[in-house]
């Protein structure tokens, strides 16, 4: 017994790569999308949220603290003031460092001194000594209470930020570089 046949192949129907691969172009688009903006996130969250004292992670948060705040934002910049010992010997030469303590502070742009000796916090003496040296006031505590820190600080002109020398860096504007 022949079986007929009726001139008819049978095909196998093979799924075709375009009709339902396991990751479309609209899927991929989707999950892409998904990382960018969780990345975007991610950045924005970090950059942004101080959740400890020991992580001062923004200019915003340094204005803040900084001893009277609005007069020194009004009138100079925040700053974090350092403060460290250095011992030197000469025989055997050595240095060493004491650990360094850090406060907020606040440094005063030139044109803004009278602030200070309104408030007899500093002399006309001090101002002179302090201009003819080019350099201004810089101050932690806060300025009404009995003893404020006011000190005359040169601003070293050879220091440089490194993070504002990398290629596509921003750098600040011009009128705030010189106190």
């Amino acid at each position: 017994m022949r079986r007929k046949s009726t001139g008819r192949q049978a095909t196998t129907s093979k799924p075709s790569a375009f009709q339902s691969p396991l990751f479309n172009f609209t899927t991929i688009a989707i999950l892409g999308g998904v990382l960018i903006l969780g990345i975007g996130i991610g950045i924005a969250f970090s950059s942004t949220t101080t959740l400890a004292p020991s992580n001062v992670a923004s200019r915003e948060f340094i204005d803040t603290k900084a001893p009277n705040p609005e007069i020194c934002v009004q009138y100079g910049a925040s700053a974090m003031v350092m403060d460290a010992r250095l011992f030197v010997t000469l025989n055997p030469f050595n240095v060493y460092v004491a650990q360094p303590s850090m406060r907020p502070g606040c440094v005063i742009r030139q044109n803004n001194w009278a602030l200070l000796e309104q408030r007899k916090l500093v002399t006309s003496e001090q101002v002179r000594d302090c201009k003819n040296r080019l350099n201004t006031f810089g101050f932690t505590g806060n300025l009404d209470s009995d003893k404020p820190d006011i000190r005359c600080i040169y601003q070293n002109e050879a220091a440089q930020n490194f993070f504002t020398a990398q290629p596509g860096a921003v750098g600040s504007p011009q009128e705030t570089d010189r106190f």
